[in-house]
């Protein structure tokens, strides 16, 4: 039987909307690496109007009739087109839920308040951005409404659903619960082991010269491809591109010369699921990657999970000696204690694994109180402040270290918050699969390779695309429903069984 006109129509139209997805993402880029400081009101012109131009194609009255035509002929569909045609149903319905004039609304907003962000941030000046966060917030309830509506859903779960398609905060608030309630105890017998022995050294300053190029021999060697790849500079570490060209940027900090090592890490695990994703199936939406849970699982399989194992670090030790010389925090017993040294702080990217958890569990609930209003915009300092202490025991010095050391509000991106834990959740159960399929891995990891581990993610997770729902691609990768079990097991054998 053959493929309805109608599906193959959709196909071309879905490629013409991820064409100027792409060139969007370009722009941004951009805007975040080398775009002059005075052209910013040039550039969100720019982005609102390709986000237009792709709302435009998205809501074309034809889209809906091509798509009851298309579903008619369900019957001639293969199993890749018949997920395609289920995913292209979800974002037109996404996108019918807002209006031209929202959707360039939310982009002039948002791209004003990033610009104003990054030089407030410098100044820990919070009242320079407030007046632009306060318009982020309103436009963001509108867009949270909307998106309700079109999904029935609460306000807060619509904006979830953008980043983690198929999660409720119902499911999530039970894992954050249980995590806040085992952190305590687990935190005071981890400090406690670690009192066993002296705090590691740390490191001299390194230049930034030096650091890039341990940054690009590390990347190299989780597979990054430099021929469709580049490695940049920006104010907050990231990850975007397309098929076929992968951008990850870092920030450098002479004093800390880890942080970049560590967060490029970070990043190649993003870039690894959006080169392994299914080309077949590129610029179609079952050929993308699967929400943002999915992708910081592999962001963190690669940091958190293979880069910190005491065999990787181990083997990393001495490429950090070959670039930044001999020291004596990066002698291997040092170095490894240095990488897996748990301390409550202040930065959530700087954060260990045991309380990163903390900080996104305190994102998320003054995101949920902002977007309700119940929180004041104004209000975020103290309210951030008071959390940090109660909830890690840190004073909050200024609010360059505290509310305003991360873009995404400033971005406009609530509902993404509760992802990075998630995520380290999956990393976990991900882990636990990988290992007992491929038990080579951590050899091969104190070898520096990542290539078992690759393989085994790429066959799991990114050459299946958006194949099946989330949850049934969970389920079947690793064996059970997401859940946060794994990840205690991962903290209890790293932190107090590992020798």
């Amino acid at each position: 039987m053959s493929v309805s006109p109608a599906y193959l129509e959709l196909e071309d139209r879905f490629r013409r909307v991820a064409l100027i997805d792409e060139a969007t993402t370009v722009l941004h880029w951009d805007a975040a690496t080398g775009m002059p400081s005075g052209a910013g009101c040039a550039r969100a012109d720019q982005l609102a109007e390709l986000r237009v131009l792709a709302h435009r194609e998205m809501t074309d009255p034809a889209m809906s009739d091509l798509l009851d035509g298309a579903e008619r002929g369900y019957a001639s569909l293969d199993a890749w087109q018949a997920a395609n045609l289920r995913e292209m149903r979800q974002s037109h319905l996404q996108a019918s839920a807002l209006d031209d004039a929202l959707v360039s609304h939310l982009s002039q907003a948002t791209s004003a308040c990033e610009m104003i962000w990054r030089e407030a941030r410098a100044e820990s000046d919070f009242s320079a951005v407030l007046p632009a966060l306060t318009a982020v917030l309103e436009v963001t309830r509108d867009v949270a409404t909307a998106y309700g509506e079109a999904f029935g859903l609460d306000p807060y779960d619509a904006l979830m659903e953008t980043y983690a398609p198929g999660l409720r905060i119902a499911q999530v608030q039970p894992l954050f619960d249980a995590y806040e309630e085992f952190l305590p105890d687990f935190l005071d017998a981890v400090l406690a082991r670690q009192k066993e022995h002296d705090r590691p050294i740390a490191p001299d300053p390194v230049p930034v010269d030096t650091q890039r190029r341990l940054v690009e021999r590390l990347a190299a060697a989780t597979g990054f491809d430099f021929v469709h790849g580049r490695v940049d500079v920006s104010a907050h570490p990231f990850s975007t591109g397309y098929p076929g060209d992968q951008r990850i940027t870092v920030a450098y900090d002479p004093q800390n010369p880890m942080f970049a090592i560590m967060a490029a890490l970070h990043e190649c695990g993003h870039a690894a699921y959006e080169r392994g994703l299914p080309m077949e199936w590129a610029r179609q939406p079952v050929g993308s990657s699967f929400g943002m849970v999915v992708h910081e699982s592999q962001s963190l399989s690669v940091e958190m999970q293979a880069a910190r194992s005491t065999g990787y670090l181990s083997w990393l030790a001495g490429e950090v000696r070959a670039v930044y010389g001999e020291h004596p925090a990066f002698e291997t017993e040092n170095f490894q204690r240095l990488q897996q040294w748990v301390e409550p702080s202040l930065i959530r990217v700087d954060a260990d694994e045991v309380t990163y958890p903390a900080h996104v569990i305190l994102r998320t609930r003054l995101e949920q109180a902002m977007l309700s209003g119940d929180l004041p915009p104004a209000d975020l300092p103290g309210a951030w402040n008071n959390g940090m202490k109660d909830l890690l025991g840190v004073t909050v010095p200024n609010d360059a270290q505290g509310c305003m050391q991360d873009i995404h509000w400033f971005d406009g991106a609530i509902g993404y918050f509760p992802t990075y834990t998630l995520g380290a959740m999956l990393a976990a159960q991900l882990a636990e699969a990988a290992h007992a399929k491929r038990p080579e891995i951590a050899e091969s990891l104190g070898r520096g390779e990542f290539s078992a581990l690759m393989d085994w993610l790429s066959g799991a997770i990114h050459s299946r695309g958006r194949l099946l729902p989330v949850n049934e691609l969970i389920i079947e990768a690793t064996g059970k429903p997401l859940g946060g079990e794994a990840f205690k097991r991962h903290l209890e054998k790293r932190y107090l069984s590992e020798t």
